[in-house]
């Protein structure tokens, strides 16, 4: 079944892209959408794609243990010592998926970034690298009038997703609206409960509200288009 595949531990179909790991429709459709880019002088690069559960389990485990730093909404380092189970679990998923919860197990969402205007070594993935005064803003404009041409379409936007606001996370709609169809919160209890996860009480006791938040609030994406019909007047 689809819905045992979604949680980052399933044998969902994938492709080698560039050194990443996309669905074989996400990655054709990237295909065109980069080299369309790149006729405006954009080089859109991909610094992450397909992350399994363990990879997924480990970010979570770095920031509930004070081995990386957990952001605040303003992408500001938070002193993590002075909070609750609950409120860690909080501060975590404004920026980082519970494992499990991540669309990035999906093969269908990617992080981008403009080559030309800076290097992946450089980029830290926050907001102000996309704000007018930064290196990959261009794209983000790009991305916002011509993505869903493609297929493309941002799922996390001020005002309309739990998570944090991510001008770079592209999500390849019409299989990601499939798969969020299809994810069973019960098939995800079932994984965590047996999983070495940091904060494991304070996420189960609260699970159907952060999938609600989290997993199924998201930006509404373009409806009635698949692979087949896509076409760009921009190629």
């Amino acid at each position: 079944m689809l819905s045992d595949k979604l949680y980052g531990e399933g044998e969902l179909p994938l492709n080698d892209y560039q050194g990443h790991r996309l669905a074989p429709e996400c990655a054709e459709q990237f295909a065109k959408m980069q080299a369309a880019a790149a006729k405006d002088n954009i080089a859109i690069a991909i610094c992450s794609s397909y992350r399994d559960f363990e990879r997924q389990l480990g970010i979570w485990n770095a920031k509930a243990s004070g081995q990386r730093p957990v952001l605040n909404h303003q992408s500001q380092p938070i002193a993590i010592d002075a909070l609750s189970e609950a409120q860690l679990v909080d501060a975590i998923l404004c920026w980082s998926a519970l494992p499990g919860m991540s669309r990035h197990h999906w093969g269908t969402d990617l992080d981008l970034f403009d080559a030309n205007t800076i290097t992946r070594e450089k980029l830290q993935l926050i907001a102000s690298e996309y704000d007018p005064q930064g290196p990959c803003h261009k794209l983000n404009l790009w991305l916002k009038q011509y993505a869903a041409d493609f297929g493309f379409y941002l799922p996390y936007q001020a005002g309309l997703s739990g998570v944090s606001p991510e001008p770079w996370h592209l999500s390849y709609f019409p299989l990601a609206d499939q798969y969020l169809k299809a994810f069973d919160k019960k098939k995800l209890e079932a994984q965590l409960q047996k999983a070495p996860i940091l904060l494991k009480t304070a996420i189960l006791a609260r699970l159907d509200e952060l999938v609600a938040q989290y997993v199924y609030y998201v930006a509404p994406s373009p409806h009635g288009l698949n692979a087949s019909t896509l076409t760009s007047d921009h190629q």
